[in-house]
């Protein structure tokens, strides 16, 4: 399963809804095995210096390699800045799982997974 999450100081202005969106758009585009983004955003208002720091955790496969992942860093880094407006630091990190990541889908039954 992969997660994005986007950490930022408050004073930048940007839909994060359309970033999370392109991002699981191009991973998915890249690697249909990837499956739904969960994605979050954390706005800090205690900082210093504009900054974001956007983070994609992925499990580790084998065609998910060196090739693959700077590809895969050069298309989300260019899609997350077309979204933003202001100058700022910009930082991306790509990671992989280690061997005891768990992930699944924990099911109630008769009640819906909210997408």
């Amino acid at each position: 399963m992969t997660h994005v999450e986007i950490k930022y100081s408050d004073n930048l202005t940007f839909d994060t809804q359309d970033i999370f969106d392109d991002i699981e758009g191009i991973i998915n585009q890249k690697d249909a095995s990837a499956g739904v983004c969960k994605s979050r955003a954390y706005p800090c208002s205690e900082y210093k210096h504009p900054h974001i720091l956007v983070t994609v955790s992925l499990l580790t496969k084998p065609h998910r390699d060196e090739q693959f992942t700077l590809e895969l860093s050069a298309e989300i880094e260019s899609a997350i800045k077309s979204h933003l407006q202001q100058s700022l630091y910009f930082s991306l990190n790509i990671e992989y799982s280690n061997a005891y990541y768990t992930t699944n889908v924990h099911q109630v039954d008769g009640i819906a997974l909210d997408c």
